[in-house]
């Protein structure tokens, strides 16, 4: 399945819509402006396997130019506009590409560090808002989009055959890793099996009204996107996410299915009540969300709003297995991320001896996609064990159902006394409290038990900041888990370093710490 044959079926059919503006990108424009460029790479020598990287906020033709990538055979590389001119020159030499798309949103960055990007050969420019072309005066090696297509077949390939994306992991406990996923250049439409478990996981059909509340250049959102024009569905995308806006374009649009991550819900559940309830969510079938840990009580207020229609999955860029759960299996198995949907999960000590159900120990899975580092090799063999399964870095365990619970990352477990701690488990208590915004939990130096736990906090209100609001949430945590585990000090900022994929770069703030002295 893919845009061109929707196209065909249903030509003015809305493949995407932009929330903010309106903008509708039919399923005929989709398939017609995406083979245009297409052509447009292969004039610039990009061959299948091939790269291309994409430097764009959610603008209209994000889309346009994943799918001339993927028709083309080509692997694309889409970058976080969050990110500074070095981890952006970073990641762009490092995936090898040799075009670089942006927009004039995003151009000030590019031109920043053009000339320290030598692997890319040309860079096009998309305009802003419009296709209207840029008056600005451009570099030779840069070229107008709108120009640059103008006059080219809006007819396929001659060699279409299906590309692949290359993620960067979010550097979040260091450099970002490219993830390369394999390639066979197989037909336009050809899909993996990973792919045809989603879409009956999830019920999409072309029927479907998909809410897409984050940045695209996540791998969710591209994937799941996708996944919904493949399908012939039609996607809203929200240019930034809001809380209300959230609500109101459900109910403007009857959405079907959407997509969030822990943090939306804990924005959408602090609004005040009246605006909560304002809305009409009955056309709500299917509330997926993912990317990071969800606290047991954010998502039984969210059940309890919005009823049995939540389905959580786990998974990484990697793609190296996944689990999936849905309400009812949730309110059974209250914490868990579910069971394998790819794969099957195994749970390994330091020793790399398989565990018995309720052990804690490193999450691997066997079975599922063999990606790489790209160009690290060290990096890559030190995912894998003995026996060739994967491991991302999660820690957790297995129930006696067979039930994932992940409990943290394993760069972040906190070592005091030589006892294990894991922030997760002090972050999903005090994002519940009513007075917290967001939270991020690590380990900071201690001398006589080597670390300590330490909390940021990001307020509801600046104003509640300090020493009085501090001892309220010690108490609080040491009334509900074991003193050992809770915070000895806690620190308040006006914004955590979260990105908006919800990811929080707990290193920037960490690093404070161990650095400081």
């Amino acid at each position: 399945m893919h845009p061109g044959i929707h196209a065909r079926k249903f030509p003015e059919k809305p493949a995407y819509i932009m929330a903010s503006s309106g903008e509708v990108v039919t399923y005929q424009q989709l398939d017609q402006l995406s083979n245009q460029t297409a052509h447009l790479f292969r004039q610039y020598s990009l061959k299948s396997k091939d790269g291309v990287v994409v430097f764009l906020e959610n603008h209209p033709r994000f889309f346009v130019v994943c799918w001339a990538a993927q028709r083309s055979g080509l692997y694309f590389t889409p970058i976080s506009t969050q990110f500074q001119a070095e981890e952006v020159r970073y990641i762009a030499n490092d995936c090898d590409a040799s075009v670089l798309v942006t927009s004039e949103k995003c151009w000030p960055l590019i031109e920043s560090i053009r000339q320290q990007l030598p692997k890319i050969k040309t860079i096009i420019l998309l305009p802003n808002g419009t296709d209207s072309d840029s008056t600005q005066s451009l570099p030779d090696d840069v070229v107008l989009w709108s120009q640059a297509i103008a006059g080219l077949p809006s007819t396929p390939l001659e060699d279409e055959c299906e590309g692949a994306e290359m993620f960067y992991s979010s550097g979040t406990t260091g450099r970002p890793k490219g993830v390369k996923l394999p390639h066979n250049g197989g037909p336009l439409g050809t899909m993996p099996e990973m792919y045809k478990k989603r879409v009956k996981l999830h019920n999409v059909t072309d029927q479907a009204r998909y809410l897409s509340t984050a940045p695209l250049y996540h791998s969710a959102p591209v994937r799941y996107n996708m996944m919904m024009m493949r399908e012939g569905a039609t996607s809203i995308i929200l240019e930034k996410f809001d809380a209300e806006e959230s609500l109101r374009i459900i109910e403007k649009y009857q959405i079907t299915h959407s997509q969030w991550v822990p943090t939306m819900f804990v924005r959408l559940l602090k609004m005040p009540e009246q605006i909560r309830q304002k809305y009409d969510l009955s056309s709500l079938v299917m509330a997926i969300h993912a990317a990071a840990p969800c606290a047991i009580p954010i998502k039984e207020k969210m059940i309890a709003w919005w009823g049995s229609i939540i389905c959580e999955y786990y998974s990484g860029s990697e793609a190296n297995g996944a689990t999936a759960i849905n309400t009812e299996e949730w309110l059974s198995h209250r914490g868990s991320v579910g069971r394998p949907i790819m794969g099957e999960v195994h749970i390994l000590d330091d020793e790399g001896n398989e565990l018995e159900p309720g052990s804690t120990g490193s999450v691997y899975f066997s079975g599922g996609t063999e990606f790489q580092y790209h160009k690290d090799p060290e990096k890559t063999a030190a995912t894998r064990n003995s026996k060739g399964w994967s491991t991302i870095g999660d820690i957790g365990y297995l129930d006696a159902d067979g039930y994932l619970y992940l409990t943290d990352r394993k760069a972040f477990t906190i070592i005091s006394g030589g006892v294990n701690i894991y922030p997760q488990e002090v972050e999903n208590l005090l994002i519940d409290h009513p007075k917290v915004a967001d939270v991020a939990v690590f380990g900071i130096p201690n001398d006589e038990f080597g670390e300590e736990v330490k909390a940021v906090v990001q307020p509801i209100s600046m104003g509640s900041a300090g020493i009085q609001l501090e001892q309220e949430l010690i108490d609080y945590c040491r009334a509900h888990l074991a003193h050992l585990k809770c915070p000895r000090s806690i620190d308040f900022e006006k914004q955590l370093p979260r990105h908006p994929t919800g990811k929080l770069y707990k290193r920037l703030l960490k690093d404070r710490y161990w650095t400081a002295g």
